[in-house]
């Protein structure tokens, strides 16, 4: 993945004020500060992302996908779990460039079992390729 860019952005005050109390606000346990981005336009600039998203709060990174895999994916994290949440929940369905996109919370331990199933699954083909080779 490419484009890693950085950038701050100072919040209104009265932005800042809405969120006074949400120190005692409960989140889902899925919430966390990094965004996952699916269906992008592939003539997206990242600068178009930040303008996207930097209306939510202070992003401190996004990673754009630019092989063939990754294509139309982008990875946002925001500083403050609050502006992320914010951001996913208002940009979700978002119709940009005639695609709607579908931004999800970032769960590597999804993404980890997901790789340790498929090796798993490659390993048992290995197995009963060599218990069938052996049986003939």
């Amino acid at each position: 993945l490419g484009g890693w860019s950085r950038t701050t952005m100072a919040l209104d005050p009265g932005v800042q004020n809405a969120w006074r109390g949400r120190a005692n606000a409960r989140l889902p346990p899925e919430v966390n500060r990094i965004l996952f981005v699916r269906n992008l336009p592939f003539k997206i600039t990242a600068e178009e992302l930040y303008d996207l998203f930097g209306r939510y709060g202070a992003i401190r990174q996004i990673r754009k996908g630019n092989t063939k895999d990754t294509r139309g994916t982008a990875f946002v994290v925001y500083e403050d779990i609050y502006d992320a949440k914010n951001a996913c929940d208002n940009l979700s369905g978002f119709h940009v460039l005639d695609r709607y996109l579908i931004v999800l919370y970032y769960q590597p331990n999804k993404q980890t079992k997901k790789v340790l199933l498929e090796k798993q699954q490659e390993e048992l083909e290995q197995i009963k390729a060599k218990f069938a080779s052996s049986q003939q």
